[in-house]
């Protein structure tokens, strides 16, 4: 397996799965019980990252991600052999002093389309985070549908994400 490694100001990742070896050995879970962790720890986002190339210079990725401390990473290789696609990150947060941290990711709008969506649509979230995932379902179809590649679809998006927000910690007492 190799390991590859990129280093920023805030964080130290190492790749630790090969992306050609998609081999989930891990026991898988209950998939109710994945939903239910999800619920509570996981993360449905819309990023918007800088694109020079592109014509609104601005790139609209959606993303599912699970980020816990390094000693909880059997749970995140868990839930990747449950759900079937993604990839497994370690964290070393130096500048903060943290604990390491380890991070299971989908990115892939494929995989979120093909795995990660028919999982959640069959294994129901519970709290207020299905209401997230009903708008990042909405904003995964649109992208796979090259539909933000309009200005209309663009913008679509973009409120879809700013959506998505109010239901976070930060901007929970604004609404």
């Amino acid at each position: 397996m190799s390991t590859q490694c990129k280093k920023s100001a805030e964080v130290i990742v190492s790749d630790t799965q090969s992306e050609k070896d998609r081999t989930f050995s891990a026991q898988k879970l209950d998939p109710n019980y994945v939903a239910g962790f999800v619920d509570g720890e996981g993360c449905f986002c819309i990023g918007a990252s800088k694109h020079t190339t592109m014509k609104r210079k601005v790139d609209l990725r959606p993303l599912f991600e699970i980020e816990l401390r390094i000693d909880d990473r059997e749970i995140l290789e868990r839930i990747q052999a449950t759900i079937g696609c993604g990839s497994l990150y370690d964290l070393h947060y130096k500048r903060y002093d943290w604990a390491p941290h380890a991070k299971y990711k989908v990115g892939s709008v494929r995989d979120l389309c093909q795995f990660v969506i028919p999982f959640f649509d069959k294994h129901k979230l519970q709290g207020k985070k299905k209401d997230v995932y009903s708008l990042f379902r909405q904003a995964c179809f649109m992208i796979k549908e090259k539909k933000h590649l309009t200005d209309e679809g663009f913008n679509a998006v973009l409120h879809i994400r700013d959506q998505m927000r109010a239901f976070s910690k930060k901007h929970y007492r604004n609404r």
